[in-house]
């Protein structure tokens, strides 16, 4: 009932009453409201009240245990006097929905078209899903929202909403709602072209002088045109004789990816640990360690004689399999399920790592590693990843940077 109707007839305040107030927000709107009902002798059933660009939307759903038509004047009288507007509507006993499970569709692009978002609700409904709450989750350095999803076919619905993601060129990720989904407690991502923008040995090839073969040869391994270790072991042969002064050179020219650290920091704040897993080398890995406070760092190790580079690596090589071994080992020592692990990759060595982890999250990834990735961001920031993990922007910690 809007504000200035005739008000119900009292013998139907026996059925939950749903009061639902709109307008300009304002101090005290929920405590006022709160105590009329408090006089009434009211319980309350559920509320919930939601602010967009200070104009209030709040839900009170109450059951009255005796009619009582003054109550329906004081709210009218007050919501007047606050020029809000107060509808009354008289809703079911229980809900049909209370106890089905959601799923979680995260939505998230530099821009959302109403016609990128009109084409994600109409692929839910079409795949007999009801989309039960929308929650923007940020407006920087990404726009992203969260809807609440009572499914159908899910994975109907799934291939749908990738389609869309293709099309509209934004990011979509589908994830069973619950506990399950909150409970992500351990992050474990590459380095190269993912923490940082760029890729460690065509830094040192620069230096060397030998980057055009280096780099060819790094274009056909991150696409698994070429056996990992074999081709990794070749382009570190090209740098033998290296001096050991260009890696501080080339750890100076690093450039973290863009919200690299913010999102390291949130993610530390909220008790997560966080790991890095590289191809690269422990030259840079154990350095960027220190540099942004990290639990764990695996990279491969070069042999160093006098000052130089001898072109050889000692150790396991840190390949697609190891890097799937290095999650499980680090989710075993931090005593955490793979289920609750996230791994974060662009390439084709990363694979396995995003299968193992119970989010695989393709970050700007190759065409090969989008195509089989759970998840893909494909925008530059890497803090935009929070939202994937259901975070919204004021849970983010920037900090200075």
């Amino acid at each position: 009932m809007a504000q200035g109707e005739a008000e119900p007839a009292a013998d139907q305040f026996g059925q939950p009453l749903l009061i639902r107030v709109s307008g300009r927000d304002r101090p005290r709107v929920v405590g006022d409201l709160l105590g009329l009902l408090a006089g009434a002798g009211a319980e309350i059933d559920d509320m919930e009240q939601l602010v967009v660009r200070e104009r209030l939307t709040l839900d009170v759903l109450v059951r009255i245990a005796e009619a009582d038509s003054s109550l329906i004047r004081d709210i009218l009288y007050w919501g007047h006097t606050l020029q809000l507007t107060v509808d009354f509507e008289h809703v079911e006993a229980t809900s049909q929905r209370s106890m089905l499970p959601r799923h979680a569709i995260t939505v998230l692009g530099e821009a959302l078209s109403p016609d990128a978002l009109a084409a994600v609700s109409v692929a839910v409904a079409d795949t007999d899903g009801t989309i039960d709450r929308i929650v923007r989750l940020a407006t920087e350095p990404v726009t992203a929202y969260d809807l609440s999803v009572i499914a159908g076919d899910v994975d109907t619905m799934r291939r749908r909403l990738m389609q869309i993601a293709r099309d509209h060129r934004i990011d979509i990720a589908v994830q069973a709602g619950g506990l399950e989904r909150r409970a992500k407690r351990l992050v474990v991502m590459d380095v190269d072209s993912t923490l940082i923008r760029d890729e460690m040995i065509d830094l040192l090839a620069e230096e060397a002088g030998c980057s055009e073969q280096v780099v060819a040869i790094t274009e056909r391994a991150m696409r698994g045109e070429l056996d990992f270790e074999g081709s990794l072991r070749e382009r570190v042969r090209l740098l033998k004789g290296l001096e050991l002064s260009a890696i501080d050179r080339v750890r100076g020219r690093i450039r973290l990816t863009p919200g690299a650290r913010t999102f390291v920091r949130t993610l530390k704040r909220l008790g997560f640990a966080v790991a890095i897993v590289s191809g690269g080398f422990t030259l840079f890995t154990d350095w960027l360690q220190d540099q942004l406070d990290l639990d764990h760092a695996y990279g491969n190790t070069v042999e160093i004689s006098g000052d130089r580079l001898t072109g050889e690596i000692l150790g396991t090589v840190v390949d697609r399999a190891r890097k799937a071994e290095l999650l499980a080992e680090i989710a075993a020592a931090e005593g955490v399920p793979l289920s609750q692990t996230v791994a974060i990759g662009d390439g084709a060595n990363d694979l396995d790592m995003l299968a193992a982890a119970g989010m695989g999250i393709a970050f700007n990834a190759k065409p090969a590693v989008r195509e089989q990735a759970e998840v893909t961001v494909s925008v530059p920031y890497l803090d935009a990843i929070l939202f994937m993990l259901g975070l919204r922007g004021t849970d983010v910690d920037h900090g200075d940077v």
